[in-house]
């Protein structure tokens, strides 16, 4: 039960993903987002399966600032593609920019906060469990079940609060908030390769 409550509590907790989610719900692109989810819910089964049955021996301690590196620069990509992204009002017109699969999938990859979601539990947690084999990738399904609802949940919360806004102006102010949010994902995974630059 400890497993699912920690992996619960560092999934749902705003990060670059759920922003993600949110904006897509309040920009009217709930159901095209799905795919978007599948593939925050395959990286994090990817994740859990490979570190569940390799443990650290994949990606080290040490190896994590880079990853943050890495996922800073895609996080600052996608905040500038949503912060310039266009709105339209009319559902009969399908916004631009609609989030897929591959960008949920790598994304999530390259996101520490997913990476640090799996080692304890791949690490500590299942082998306390005793659980093993067959058993890890039953639970790694479910976990990575958890992370697909996660931006799930945050995009349809947008999607709620997105049906009583009117007017594209409004649009434009959230994305450009979203678009500053993930910027500032983005400084702290920056900041935890600074951090590990001059602590080396």
């Amino acid at each position: 039960m400890d497993i699912f409550l920690y992996a619960f509590s560092v999934m749902y907790s705003p990060g670059p993903v759920n922003f993600m989610g949110l904006n897509a719900g309040l920009t009217g692109q709930f159901r095209r987002s799905t795919g978007f989810f599948i593939g925050v819910g395959a990286a994090m089964m990817l994740l859990f399966v490979l570190f569940g049955y390799t443990g650290e021996a994949i990606i080290s301690q040490a190896a994590l600032p880079y990853i943050s590196l890495i996922g800073g620069v895609y996080t600052l990509y996608l905040a500038y593609q949503v912060f310039t992204a266009r709105t339209v009002v009319d559902e009969s017109v399908a916004p631009t920019k609609t989030l897929t699969f591959w960008n949920g999938l790598v994304i999530q990859l390259l996101n520490p906060k997913g990476i640090m979601a799996v080692l304890p539990i791949t690490s500590v947690m299942l082998p306390a469990a005793h659980i093993t084999g067959m058993a890890i990738a039953v639970v790694s399904a479910l976990l990575a079940f958890g992370a697909f609802g996660a931006p799930w949940v945050y995009s349809l919360l947008g999607a709620v609060l997105g049906r009583r806004i009117n007017g594209t102006s409004a649009f434009t102010v959230f994305n450009r908030c979203m678009g500053i949010a993930l910027a500032v994902c983005a400084y702290f995974m920056f900041h935890a390769f600074y951090v590990h630059l001059i602590s080396a």
